[in-house]
C-alpha cells in the first residue's frame, strides 16, 4: 500500500517515539507536582517549549501546548476576539477557504457573542489578496485570521504580503495564522512573516496525535476557553501531556532541519505527478496556484467522475489518498473551499487529493497510471 494523505496524518517518526518514551515511564508525574518525579516532567516541558519557540522565532512564554491544531484555532480566536470585546472590538476578518475549526469558530462568536464577521474572497487560484484583506479590517477589528498554505489544495498564501498591508493602516490588530499544513514546508518565523500567533499540529509532521501549538505574543490578552487549574500560564488549563510535548518539539526541530532539502526534492517530484496526470487523464484538472503551493499537494478534479468511487477504485489499486479535508470526510457536500474558487459543485464533488511525505524519494510514474486507471474504471460505460 502506498500511503498518499500525509496532509490528513502522518506516521511518528522513530526519533520522536524515542524522545517520547522516558515521559511514559520512568519521568511520567505530573508537571504540576511538587515533588522529583514531577519536576522532572515540569522541566521536560520548559525544555519542549523553549525548543518550539525557537522554531517559530517567539519567546517560550508565547508557547501554549494545546491537544490539537483544532484546539488551537479554537483558542486563538474565541480567545483573542472575547478578550478583545471588552474594549468595544467585535468584528473579526477571515477568509472563505478555512479549515472548519476556523469557520466554525468564527461563526460560534457571530451567533453566540453577536461579533460581526467578514470572510474575504479568493480568486480562482485559492489565493488571497492583500489588499482585500487590508480593506476588511476595521477600527473595531479584534482579529485577522486565516491560513498559511490550504489544506484541501495547498495554495500558499503571501502572509508576510498581507500582514505588511494590514499594518499600513491596523498597527496593532492581532495577525493570526492557521500553520498546521505549512510546518516542515515552509518558514515559521513570525517576526518574518510579521503575525501574532501561529497554530500547529503535531500530527501533520510526524508527532503523536493530540498534541498542538498555539503560540501567541504575550502582549495580546486572551480568554481561556479551557478554565480550571491554570495551566499553560493561565490560558489552557488541564494537565500537560509533557510525552506529547516533548515528542512535537523533537518533530518540529527534524522537519525544520530537513525542510529546504525535503521541499526542493517533493516539489520536484509533485511536479513529475502533476505533469504525468494531466497528460494521461482526460478532462484532469490541477487545483490551486499552479506554482503557490505547498510542495507535497497535489490536488485534482476528474470531470465526469465520482471523486469518492475513484478513490475506493485508487485503494484497490493499492494507493491511499482522500478527496479533502479529513475533518469533512463522509459528507455529501462539494467542498467550500473549491466552491469559494468558482468551481461548479458537481466538479467540486469529483475532487482528489495526493500528499506526500518529507521522505518521499523516487518516480510517481506508477502512481499516475494508476490515477488514469480508476478515472477510466469508474467513469460511466467503462
Amino acid at each position: 500500500m502506498l500511503y498518499l494523505d500525509n496532509a490528513a496524518t502522518t506516521p511518528v517518526r522513530p526519533e520522536v517515539l524515542e524522545a517520547m518514551a522516558p515521559y511514559f515511564s520512568r519521568w511520567f508525574g505530573n508537571p504540576s507536582s511538587h515533588h522529583t518525579v514531577g519536576e522532572a516532567a515540569a522541566d521536560a516541558l520548559v525544555d519542549a517549549r523553549a525548543r518550539v519557540a525557537r522554531v517559530l522565532d517567539m519567546r517560550a512564554g508565547d508557547v501554549v501546548f494545546t491537544a490539537g491544531g483544532t484546539e488551537a484555532n479554537n483558542l486563538a480566536i474565541k480567545g483573542v476576539a472575547i478578550a478583545a470585546a471588552a474594549r468595544g472590538a467585535r468584528h473579526v476578518v477571515t477568509t472563505q477557504i478555512e479549515h472548519e475549526s476556523i469557520l466554525e469558530s468564527v461563526s460560534y462568536l457571530e451567533r453566540i457573542h453577536g461579533f460581526d464577521i467578514t470572510r474575504v474572497p479568493v480568486d480562482a487560484d485559492g489565493v488571497l489578496l492583500a489588499d482585500a484583506v487590508a480593506s476588511a479590517v476595521r477600527e473595531d477589528t479584534a482579529l485577522v485570521s486565516f491560513g498559511y498554505a490550504n489544506n484541501e489544495v495547498g495554495t500558499v498564501q503571501d502572509v508576510a504580503g498581507i500582514a505588511a498591508a494590514v499594518r499600513v493602516s491596523a498597527t496593532r490588530v492581532p495577525l493570526h495564522i492557521d500553520a498546521v499544513q505549512a510546518a516542515g514546508w515552509l518558514p515559521l518565523s513570525a517576526k518574518a512573516l510579521g503575525v501574532d500567533a501561529v497554530s500547529l499540529a503535531g500530527h501533520k509532521i510526524g508527532a503523536s496525535k493530540g498534541i498542538g501549538v498555539l503560540a501567541v505574543r504575550g502582549r495580546i490578552p486572551i480568554e481561556p476557553v479551557l478554565h480550571g487549574g491554570g495551566q499553560e500560564r493561565g490560558k489552557r488549563s488541564g494537565t500537560e501531556n509533557v510525552a506529547a510535548a516533548v515528542g512535537f518539539a523533537t518533530a518540529l526541530e527534524l522537519t525544520e532541519a530537513e525542510r529546504l532539502e525535503s521541499a526542493a526534492r517533493v516539489a520536484r517530484l509533485r511536479d513529475e505527478f502533476v505533469d504525468a496526470v494531466l497528460a494521461r487523464v482526460p478532462n484532469a484538472r490541477l487545483t490551486g496556484h499552479p506554482v503557490k503551493r505547498l510542495p507535497g499537494t497535489a490536488s485534482f478534479t476528474f470531470a465526469g467522475t465520482s471523486g469518492e468511487a475513484v478513490l475506493l477504485e485508487l485503494e484497490r489499486r493499492g494507493i491511499v489518498s482522500s478527496s479533502g479535508s479529513a475533518c469533512a470526510a463522509g459528507s455529501d457536500e462539494a467542498s467550500h473551499v473549491l466552491v469559494a474558487m468558482g468551481i461548479d459543485e458537481p466538479i467540486a464533488q469529483t475532487a482528489v487529493r495526493f500528499t506526500f511525505s518529507h521522505s518521499h524519494d523516487g518516480s510517481l510514474d506508477a502512481v499516475a497510471d494508476a490515477v488514469a486507471g480508476a478515472v477510466s474504471a469508474v467513469k460511466p460505460g467503462a
